[in-house]
């Protein structure tokens, strides 16, 4: 008998025997005790590198966006508060633009950076709540999760609570084990980083605070030192900030009143109903994905043929189960239940402007809060396919990411807001103040569209200063403008330039004033051309 077959069923076996291996291992690195965070921190940074290389594909058309410069401005000055907003997203921007220049590429690795240590972190938030193997499948649902990929481009307040409001849920389900008053010191840090991130994180503290009050356990936690200590640590490691707040006469919060408060019952249904919407579509990704994942386990594909039913329904089972601390799953499903319908409806209850990106940092409990319902099991096979989807899925956004990015800018060809070319107006205006005083530009005034580009693509980086703000962010002032001269620039089309004219004749009757036009070119295609009212002052004498 012929044996020529036999090699090639030989390699067949192995092909099969190193797959499973691979799988195998994979696996066992997820769940084994003194493998499993440096498996997660790996597949972090392979996220964080994969998605900076997206967006610097995806977006190579386009400058930073406007937050992501003001962010970079404000970690110029390492202050207790910049105008609008705590301080915390600005010393971060700062310590990392110490290590990375001012670059387009260094803002997306930034924001990857930081959605990527906020993996790390929900992560370990699971494993206060369910078995290694359910943790491993809840934080790759997370990296699969839009806000932590495609819509994390921009890094900001709010993209920065996806690192400490993971951190404070994990230091509450600390607290709320040990119920030592080393864990309220911690708690207690933490709400304070979460803080100084953002005033919208009340709602978070507010909803752990409520769970704390509603829990079954609440007894046990609320007559142990934990959470009084908690509260007396936030206040004591919020007194700087509160000590600017008031010097800064709490504008911060009557901006935000005042900005944010609408009188359109109608337009509140729109925005509110726009929200739940947004964010709803976006956690359906993550979900159906881990649905997929889970559905592919073998053998699926006899079942598919057979008992097509049994895909779903062998994943659920009555029963105790090991893998879910019951006690620390009912804190998470409270918790994420009332920051999912307490913000919508207050805004319905107060009439309030309801932004969609407000929702970036309240649902990354999502994925655990599924994959801790007890009924639910976790297959081993269903983390080798959830892992392998992300993988399939980031390696064909990267290698398609040029074509999407030339077939965005074609479909937006007139689009200024998104392609207009701020930072090439900002080297030629550099250039411009460079010839006429042969000195530093020191201040760009305007609007925070017009300016902030300004501030992070002038060579110079010059403060901004925003006249017709009803804030100041500390970086500069109206005695530096007049020592030092500024450059105004305004777009033409915004309805505020009669406000910015009259604040320039004011303050600079004699300003040098100039039309200029500027537009971009990618890969040999041109951008929209965007004029700019343009107004120079020299240095004061």
């Amino acid at each position: 008998m012929s044996t020529t077959s036999l090699p090639s069923s030989r390699r067949r076996a192995k092909g099969r025997l190193s797959y499973n291996r691979f799988r195998a291992f994979l696996v066992a690195c997820a769940v084994r005790p003194e493998a499993r965070l440096w498996q997660v921190i790996q597949f972090a940074l392979l996220h964080a590198v994969l998605w900076t290389f997206i967006l610097i594909n995806l977006k190579a058309a386009q400058d930073v966006h406007m937050d992501v410069a003001e962010a970079w401005g404000w970690g110029q000055k390492f202050l207790w508060g910049y105008g609008k907003h705590p301080p915390l997203s600005g010393w971060v921007a700062g310590l990392w633009f110490t290590a990375f220049p001012a670059a387009d590429w260094a803002t997306y690795a930034l924001a990857m950076a930081t959605v990527s240590a906020g993996m790390v972190l929900c992560w370990l938030t699971a494993l206060r709540v369910v078995d290694a193997r359910r943790a491993f499948l809840a934080v790759v649902m997370i990296a699969l999760y839009p806000i932590f990929n495609f819509k994390g481009f921009k890094y900001n307040p709010d993209l920065l609570q996806l690192v400490t409001l993971p951190l404070l849920v994990l230091a509450y389900l600390n607290a709320f084990e040990k119920r030592t008053w080393q864990s309220g010191i911690l708690l207690g840090l933490a709400g304070a980083l979460a803080l100084m991130t953002k005033y919208w994180v009340l709602t978070m503290i507010g909803a752990i605070g409520l769970a704390a009050l509603i829990h079954p356990e609440r007894l046990r936690f609320l007559s142990s030192p934990a959470p009084w200590v908690a509260i007396a640590t936030m206040v004591a490691a919020m007194v700087p900030h509160l000590v600017w707040l008031a010097d800064a006469h709490f504008v911060p919060l009557t901006y935000a009143g005042d900005t944010y408060s609408l009188q359109d019952k109608s337009q509140v249904h729109q925005l509110v109903a726009g929200y739940v919407l947004h964010n709803f579509a976006l956690l359906a990704v993550p979900v159906a994905l881990a649905a997929l994942a889970m559905a592919l386990v073998p053998p699926w594909v006899k079942l598919l043929l057979r008992a097509p039913l049994r895909i779903v329904t062998r994943a659920w089972a009555r029963g105790a189960n090991a893998g879910v601390n019951v006690s620390q799953a009912l804190n998470v499903w409270i918790i994420q239940s009332i920051v999912a319908f307490g913000p919508p409806l207050g805004a319905l209850v107060f009439s309030i402007y309801m932004k969609t990106d407000w929702g970036i940092s309240l649902f990354f409990l999502v994925p655990l809060a599924l994959v801790a319902i007890p009924t639910l099991r976790v297959q081993s096979a269903a983390l080798f396919n959830i892992a392998a989807i992300w993988l399939v899925l980031s390696a064909a956004t990267l290698a398609a990411s040029p074509l999407i990015a030339a077939r965005e800018m074609a479909a937006n060809v007139g689009n200024t807001a998104t392609y207009g070319a701020r930072s090439e107006l900002a080297r030629k205006l550099t250039q411009e103040w460079h010839m006429r005083f042969a000195s530093r530009w020191a201040v760009v005034a305007g609007t925070m569209e017009s300016i902030q580009p300004m501030v992070f693509y002038s060579p110079d980086h010059p403060a901004a200063f925003l006249p017709l703000e009803p804030w100041n962010s500390g970086l500069t002032s109206l005695e530096d403008i007049k020592t030092y001269g500024f450059i105004g620039v305004f777009d033409p089309t915004d309805g505020r330039l009669p406000a910015f004219e009259k604040w320039v004749s004011e303050v600079a009757p004699n300003a040098e004033r100039m039309v200029m036009s500027m537009r971009r070119f990618t890969n040999g295609k041109a951008g929209p051309s965007m004029n700019w009212n343009v107004y120079i002052v020299p240095p004061g004498k």
